[in-house]
């Protein structure tokens, strides 16, 4: 019996819509994130700023899985901080979308035309549409 390894991808490229104005002027739009540990998504609850704000909990947790931005490879929370509303947004959204903790999405076929499409799986327990 063959037994086939498939490497296990990791690291994911994005691109700002805006884009980081760098200290030196120029704007740092493409970066690589890595998917998170466990250890990623458990640090920031004993990070003081995230104690006493816990809206920082994105920044920090972006912060240790954000490895590259532009020419930038020392990412820290500083980094995040300065980041344009858009760009942080885009980032939470590909967070989620890389690790796997967005909603799950099924195929379906309209029952009148046919046509497809894909629609967000309910939270358990719960109905489509309903929060």
């Amino acid at each position: 019996m063959t037994q086939t390894t498939t490497a296990l991808r990791t690291e994911f490229d994005f691109e700002l819509p805006h884009g980081l104005v760098g200290p030196d002027g120029r704007v740092h739009r493409r970066g690589r994130m890595r998917m998170a540990t466990a250890r990623d998504e458990l640090s920031p609850l004993v990070d003081q700023r995230v104690r006493e704000n816990p809206a920082y909990l994105g920044i920090v947790l972006l912060s240790l899985v954000i490895t590259r931005l532009g020419d930038l490879t020392d990412i820290h929370a500083g980094v995040v901080e300065e980041l344009f509303a858009a760009d942080l947004a885009h980032l939470q959204d590909f967070y989620q979308e890389i690790n796997g903790v967005g909603p799950e999405h099924r195929a379906v076929a309209c029952p009148s035309c046919g046509a497809h499409f894909t629609v967000p799986e309910p939270a358990p327990g719960g109905r489509l549409g309903e929060p």
